[in-house]
């Protein structure tokens, strides 16, 4: 089974890459986030065509997250996080689908820093990061998958050293992001390509995705259980280069039917020295 998340970036304006795409790689779970569209809007009839269900927390303008699958019904569960600090903004929608449950979600950007977006960022990360506690707890096999806007590490970013003040690669937030993954959550990308630069971000600006820099925000994790059947993971980095695509890849999960012999070995919750070492 492959479940896949991908940052939109507008999925009515987009919506021919993202049909293009859906035809040509068949994920069979995708979550969705940077709908841009209000509910009504959201474009049910051409998704459903292409054999996917789909459930969708829209908000005009900006933000909304959105689940597909093309494996079963999709049980939802939750939209929102609990005591979210803001709930007018759609952020989070949480499903169960065909034998797993997964929370979809687009964290806050926060930028800039300091400032309200950069406090609004941390209180929903911490929010995030208490319910993802729980839903470890339920020893259901579980993912969060979507945009974090976190790069956790210095190899998750192009030239870290121009980043230092944004929100994207705060100090603080980085901490947020391996006190999430401490709980026991495995980062599925960077356990498949543990030394790789890899990324799935690249700014319209300056020709960046033509000269490869990049930054790794959108992440797929995993519990235990999920953990151990992890066969695969990767960018669709191609789809950055269609015409009028996102600035956004999709990225993927292949998940084996059972759990492999040896799961994958745990990696450091850690930050690495080169990233303290970076912080100002």
């Amino acid at each position: 089974m492959r479940v896949a998340t991908y940052n939109v970036n507008g999925v009515n304006g987009r919506l021919p890459v993202l049909l293009r795409w859906l035809t040509e790689c068949e994920p069979d779970i995708v979550v969705l986030q940077e709908l841009k569209a209000p509910q009504e809007k959201f474009p049910e009839a051409a998704i459903r065509d292409l054999g996917y269900d789909a459930i969708w927390h829209g908000q005009k303008s900006w933000n909304g997250v959105a689940m597909l699958s093309r494996v079963g019904e999709i049980h939802e569960t939750r939209r929102g996080l609990p005591d979210d600090p803001d709930a007018s903004q759609s952020r989070y929608i949480e499903a169960a689908v065909n034998g797993i449950l997964i929370g979809g979600l687009y964290l806050p950007n926060g930028n800039p820093r300091p400032g309200p977006k950069f406090d609004y960022k941390l209180r929903w990360f911490e929010r995030l990061i208490e319910h993802a506690a729980g839903l470890l707890g339920s020893g259901l096999p579980v993912m969060l998958a979507g945009d974090f806007n976190v790069m956790p590490t210095e190899r998750d970013v192009y030239k870290p050293e121009r980043w230092l003040d944004d929100a994207l690669f705060a100090p603080e937030v980085r901490d947020l992001f391996f006190r999430l993954t401490g709980q026991g959550w495995t980062d599925a990308l960077r356990n498949i390509h543990p030394d790789e630069t890899i990324y799935t971000f690249w700014d319209y600006f300056r020709n960046a995705y033509a000269r490869d820099a990049g930054l790794r925000i959108d992440h797929l994790l995993l519990s235990p259980s999920l953990a151990g059947r992890l066969a695969d993971a990767q960018v669709d980095r191609h789809v950055r280069g269609w015409e009028k695509s996102s600035d956004h890849a999709p990225v993927w999960v292949k998940l084996s039917d059972r759990p492999k012999r040896r799961p994958p070995t745990k990696r450091s919750t850690k930050a690495p020295a080169a990233v303290a070492s970076s912080d100002p």
